[in-house]
């Protein structure tokens, strides 16, 4: 006989199956239900990632500047700052000699207020190339630009005027800049005028020497310790810089 008891237990079963049916399904869809679920994970974006957005908001492309130099620079430029080898990190500043020297391809980047201050021409020297760098050194009276990082340091009066001592941070490519007397500083062969001539501005002893309009603004706003980065696709540097390990 069927007694109420049995009908009870009947209840009590269907509620039981009724729970684990709800508890099957909220975790298996954590959006339905009272009960929510969640293994989502937020990464934080690395320093490059990050700043690499400045590359588009900054139109450094429509200007020239390669968008590996500008990825280099900043992989190069986070180790140095976090080896406390830069002293301000308020600016980056890249030399891209993948670009002809008829183009402005000096970029002056101010990280802190994401913002574009200067974009110049600048030498490179006579050995390297005629309008276009490709050949390197940082031997002493090569005449050649030496690829890589700098540390800038305190300025001078030279024969040139105001300039800016740079300090080489990778041996073998750029250690030697001090000794070998590579500053920024100004010269009159780096104008329009002399693109006008001759289709690319004169060429330095390896200093990355820039227009005299604009020179002691330049060297004010980056001098006292940050990075100068002078690129160039070179495959040798590239694959052998420690900053890019």
């Amino acid at each position: 006989m069927y007694t109420l008891k049995n009908t009870r237990w009947s209840y009590r079963v269907v509620a039981m199956a009724g729970l684990l049916v709800f508890m099957s399904m909220a975790f298996n869809n954590p959006t339905k239900g009272t009960a929510t679920l969640s293994n989502k994970t937020t990464v934080a974006k690395s320093f490059v990632e990050e700043k690499m957005g400045l590359y588009e908001s900054l139109n450094l492309g429509s200007l020239g500047l390669s968008q590996e130099a500008f990825a280099y620079a900043l992989t190069g430029f986070e180790k140095l700052v976090h080896a406390g080898t830069v002293r301000r990190d308020d600016i980056l500043t890249i030399l891209d000699f993948s670009l002809s020297s008829d183009k402005k391809r000096l970029f002056v980047i101010n990280m802190a207020s994401g913002e574009l201050i200067f974009n110049t021409y600048a030498a490179h020297g006579k050995n390297s190339g005629t309008d276009v760098a490709t050949r390197f050194s940082n031997e002493m009276n090569s005449n050649k630009s030496s690829l890589g990082f700098y540390i800038t340091g305190e300025t001078y009066t030279g024969k040139h005027g105001a300039s800016l001592r740079l300090e080489g941070k990778e041996k073998g490519f750029n250690d030697n800049a001090m000794v070998r007397g590579i500053v920024m500083h100004s010269a009159a062969y780096v104008n329009e005028s002399i693109i006008a001539q001759q289709g690319y501005i004169g060429r330095s002893q390896g200093c990355p020497a820039i227009p005299a309009n604009i020179y002691k603004a330049v060297i004010e706003t980056i001098k006292n310790g940050t990075c100068l980065f002078m690129y160039s696709p070179d495959r040798y540097y590239t694959t052998h810089s420690t900053y890019f390990g």
